[in-house]
């Protein structure tokens, strides 16, 4: 048997891996000559030789940037090394490195307290020569990502520990707890820990705790803050004024808002452009437009240019009040000065060009915030799909909410509602309870507005059993019927002429605590019109008005109608006189009967009711009354072309307006100022030079005063240019000087 060889039997040299020490000298090395080199080391390297290499290198700023860039995705970059490398980046003062860090500390790391976290801090502290700086630091990065509880334990551990964190610290953690909407008794106790700790402080820690307060809706909180701050020897900024004039819109209080905007000088402050944007969106929420004006105007007078945010909000303001034509112009006027509206503003403009019906211009609005890569959000698509709907344009809705949901937004219960309606308007009534199942299969159930719009619909198609059993349904499911379900079936009865049943129905709302409005009122009221039971109507009308509702003008009109086929004429015309002391503008049921009135002797009622078919746009009304006057040999009066002039030149008739013109110019009276410039704008939008040249012509004629010949050579040299905005600021100019004719305030009834 042969023997082995001895060297065969020596057991092998021992494969442990190197020390930490080794490692952390060995990719040290390569940092610094070789960096490549350090990916092949990556596996075997450990989270203690990654502690050894940051010690070895933690005076070396370049080293040690390296090290984290390469370390940052591999497992042996643990918390522990991470809060050596946080010692290290602040001291150095790199504190964006540092929070990027601790930010990755504070999501990759369970620790429920943060006392791991803090034990490793404490124990490489004295290694490092650190300071209480890394406390505030990390404090702020468990804040920024909405860890507020965390930062505060983080807080509470350094100071049991001896260590002091400052400011930074506690405005960290309050700034969190606020935008995470935690309790303002709590921001509050830990604004009085740093006060008992000593922390000053500063116009930040006020601010935020300002505009937590105001955010809270408790205003008189943030003020006491704000006189607090003067102890602290602390002086406010604009962004401390600015939180609490916003505030102060918010609450409606809009004289206090502007008392603290003007106080801003005597503490050597100016308002920035902020400052005026909030002023201009409290007034544009209290719907004063007029107001908005002079504010720009302050703000034209200090240099202020109105910015996006400035034009959005008087957009969406001028939308809110129904004023389109100011929105459309600002919006034309925005683009022009190279601004860009927003979704919000886009949005609104969409919205107004629904109610306005023109739903042309509001795809052209739609069209235009792909173009300029906005993308429509939920309440624009559902916006477009209610204002298609509304025409019984379903086809265009439906294709409106397929682009919606491929965009991402799954339709509302707003959506379809706006579909139902869509379809109760075509009297497509079973595929309005189609849409209702689909809402079943989507998850999303009928609420009270998608029951009460099938129920309107049916009551409008005379369906009244299947609209009853609607009513009896919405019930067993739990939605309690709301006072427009009512007033939609008792509309339904009195059509119907089944005014027994209206009245139960009536009756019904009250026992149940739903209050009863106009509509209700006037809809019965007209019923015992119809029925001859006038005593009843009255009985009504008086119930309403010891309720505290105001008959309005429809309400009035079908009493005057049925006081009128009674033959009681007489308490008809008190009806009609008190019309015109409330000065409303009637509904179409009493137009023939007004403007009857319009006689020689009821000039006056006849001029006001020719003001309020104007105002509301009704050019048809005002031109049939001012054709009664005609045909009655009344003589109109400057003041009755000015209005009616005007109101068609804001209607778009601008042919009728200027033929109106002539008619005035004929009979030797002389427009207003107000009305020549309204004419003079239609006329130039219009591109009707030749009737322009007339009216400018005119105009310069009737100017006889000397005074006024610059200005009237101002006026012609820059028409023949086409310079037309110069012509209207050397109108206006004349017209505030006196110069032009009927320039006063008194001239103009209109």
């Amino acid at each position: 048997m042969p023997t082995l060889n001895p060297e065969v039997l020596r057991p092998l040299p021992s494969l442990r891996p190197p020390s930490a020490a080794v490692l952390a000298e060995k990719a040290l090395t390569f940092l610094r000559r070789h960096p490549r080199h350090l990916d092949p080391l990556s596996s075997t390297f450990t989270p203690q030789a990654a502690s050894n290499l940051l010690l070895k290198c933690q005076n070396d700023r370049t080293s040690v940037l390296n090290f984290l860039r390469w370390a940052k995705p591999h497992g042996f970059f643990d918390a522990r090394c991470k809060c050596l490398a946080l010692h290290i980046l602040t001291r150095f003062k790199l504190y964006k490195s540092a929070q990027a860090v601790a930010e990755d500390l504070a999501l990759g790391t369970h620790d429920e307290t943060g006392n791991l976290v803090f034990t490793y801090l404490k124990e490489s502290y004295n290694q490092c020569n650190s300071s209480s700086a890394v406390f505030d630091l990390v404090a702020k990065s468990y804040s920024h990502v909405n860890m507020a509880d965390k930062a505060l334990q983080m807080v509470n551990f350094a100071k049991s520990h001896g260590f002091m964190p400052g400011v930074l610290s506690y405005n960290s953690i309050i700034d969190a707890m606020i935008r995470s909407r935690k309790s303002v008794k709590l921001v509050e106790e830990v604004y009085g820990d740093m006060i008992k700790c000593g922390v000053s402080p500063n116009v930040f820690t006020f601010n935020v705790l300002m505009r937590g307060f105001c955010g809270a809706g408790n205003l008189e909180m943030a003020l006491h803050f704000f006189h607090d701050m003067e102890k602290h020897g602390c002086l406010p900024n604009v962004v401390t004024y600015n939180t609490l004039i916003n505030a102060y819109c918010k609450s409606g209080r809009m004289d206090e808002a502007y008392e603290l905007l003007r106080s801003m000088s005597l503490k050597g402050l100016e308002p920035n452009v902020i400052s005026y944007n909030v002023i201009i969106n409290g007034l544009c929420r209290e719907g004063k437009m007029k107001e908005t004006c002079e504010v720009l105007n302050e703000m034209s007078r200090i240099g202020f240019v109105p910015d996006e945010v400035t034009y959005n909000t008087l957009i969406n303001g001028y939308c809110k009040d129904g004023n389109f034509h100011q929105a459309l112009v600002l919006h034309a006027e925005m683009v022009r000065n190279g601004l860009s509206p927003n979704v919000f503003t886009y949005t609104s403009l969409i919205n107004s060009m629904c109610k306005a019906r023109n739903l042309n211009r509001a795809m052209e609005f739609f069209d235009q915030m792909h173009a300029r890569g906005l993308c429509p959000n939920q309440m624009t698509y559902t916006t477009l799909v209610d204002g298609f709907s509304q025409q019984g344009l379903l086809k265009e809705a439906y294709k409106i909410l397929d682009e919606m949901t491929r965009s991402g937004f799954p339709p509302t219960i707003v959506t379809y509602n706006a579909l139902i309606n869509g379809h109760c308007f075509l009297g497509r009534m079973e595929e309005a309870l189609e849409v209702v199942r689909q809402m079943g299969y989507k998850g999303i159930s009928p609420d009270v507005v998608s029951y009460s719009t099938i129920i309107s619909g049916f009551c409008k198609h005379g369906d009244l059993e299947r609209a009853l059993e609607l009513k009896q349904e919405m019930i067993e499911k739990g939605i309690e019927p709301d006072s427009i379900t009512y007033t939609s079936l008792i509309l339904g009865f009195c059509e119907q002429r089944r005014l027994t049943e209206a009245c139960e129905l009536f009756q019904q709302m009250s026992r149940m605590g739903l209050v009863h409005d106009e509509f209700s009122y006037t809809t019965l009221i007209d019923a015992h019109c119809a029925e001859g039971n006038i005593n009843a109507a009255f009985d009504l009308h008086n119930e309403m008005i010891q309720k505290g509702f105001l008959p309005d003008v429809v309400t009035y009109s079908v009493l005057i109608n049925g006081l009128n086929k009674q033959a009681r004429t007489r308490e008809a015309k008190r009806l009609l006189l008190k019309l015109f002391y409330n000065e409303s503008v009637p509904g179409d049921v009493t137009y023939n009967t007004l403007i009857e009135t319009c006689t020689n002797v009821d000039f006056k009622s006849a001029l006001a009711l020719l003001k309020g078919f104007c105002m509301k746009g009704m050019m048809k009304e005002a031109d049939r009354v001012l054709d009664s006057m005609l045909q009655r040999n009344h003589r109109p009066s400057e003041a009755v072309y000015n209005v009616i002039i005007h109101g068609h030149c804001k209607g778009g008739n601008i042919k009728k307006a200027f033929n109106l013109y002539k008619e005035m110019v004929l009979a030797g009276l002389v427009p207003h100022t107000v009305t020549v410039t309204a004419l003079i704008k239609a006329l130039n939008e219009s591109e009707m030079n030749d009737e322009l040249s007339e009216v400018i012509h005119n105009t310069m004629k009737s100017c006889k005063l000397s005074d006024a010949e610059v200005a009237k050579v101002l006026v012609d040299i820059n028409h023949k240019e086409g310079n037309m905005d110069a012509v209207f600021n050397v109108l206006s100019e004349m017209a505030k000087d006196g110069l032009l004719p009927n320039s006063g305030r008194t001239a103009y009834v209109g």
